[in-house]
């Protein structure tokens, strides 16, 4: 199986080889369990402003970013264009009632795949649609021996949002210019999958939301794990897979 996806991503790229040296992690519902308290604040702010969301459309637009899935959903429901500052304000509500959540954990198995990446000789990028600073700034706090601070894409690094692969193509070039056959993307959202796979990158989803496995493979992960354990269980007889396969290529 391993062998058969390698080769058909290879393919599908026309990359002559597949050999990662970066690991870029999305954040929410990846590194932290945060995704539940996101879809409550953005159903509670929305509310305010006359706009329907339900918590699965929270996961279904998760990766975005704020200002752009709010537009989105204004246009959608109220047949209107705003702007993005229209669209801030209404981000900051949702931003707000997220300061007054319970704090995310730390997603489990997280610290231990990190590790296992590091003592590989691979570096760790995290790349986010998030606005939320707080969350943003404890990477820093969490993580301080994997994620350095000039190694993180947030949305206030691109102008285009996940499904677009501007915040994955940042990530390649924070992590030194690395060419997209020189990375993994892990992500838990369709959107966040659809962007690493339209940066060209090799993407492994980790289903943590209610939707189904379906919802990440159809927008084209390479492979779909149950949860962050799962993929740190997995990681060394993966990590083995991709040295002997970029050995034999050349």
């Amino acid at each position: 199986m391993f062998q058969t996806t390698i080769n058909d991503y290879k393919k599908q790229h026309r990359f002559p080889v597949f050999s990662p040296k970066a690991v870029l992690f999305d954040m929410d519902g990846v590194l932290y369990d945060s995704m539940p308290n996101h879809a409550v604040c953005w159903q509670q702010a929305m509310k305010k402003f006359g706009i329907r969301m339900t918590a699965d459309d929270a996961y279904r637009y998760e990766g975005m970013r704020g200002v752009e899935t709010i537009q989105l959903l204004v246009h959608e429901q109220q047949g209107r264009t705003i702007s993005e500052s229209e669209a801030q304000t209404m981000y900051d509500e949702k931003a707000r009632l997220f300061g007054l959540m319970p704090v995310a954990p730390i997603m489990p198995g997280v610290r231990e795949l990190m590790d296992k990446i590091q003592r590989a000789g691979m570096q760790i990028v995290v790349v986010t649609g998030s606005a939320q600073k707080p969350l943003i700034e404890r990477l820093h706090s969490d993580f301080p021996e994997f994620v350095n601070r000039n190694k993180i894409v947030t949305a206030y690094d691109v102008q285009r949002g996940k499904p677009a692969p501007d915040p994955y193509l940042m990530g390649l070039s924070k992590a030194g210019g690395l060419q997209p056959f020189e990375a993994i993307v892990v992500e838990n959202a369709p959107l966040g999958v659809k962007a690493g796979v339209a940066a060209g990158i090799f993407t492994i989803a980790v289903n943590s939301g209610p939707l189904p496995d379906e919802a990440l493979r159809s927008q084209g992960a390479q492979w779909v794990f149950a949860d962050m354990p799962a993929l740190c269980n997995a990681w060394t007889t993966l990590h083995s897979f991709f040295e002997n396969h970029n050995s034999n290529s050349y």
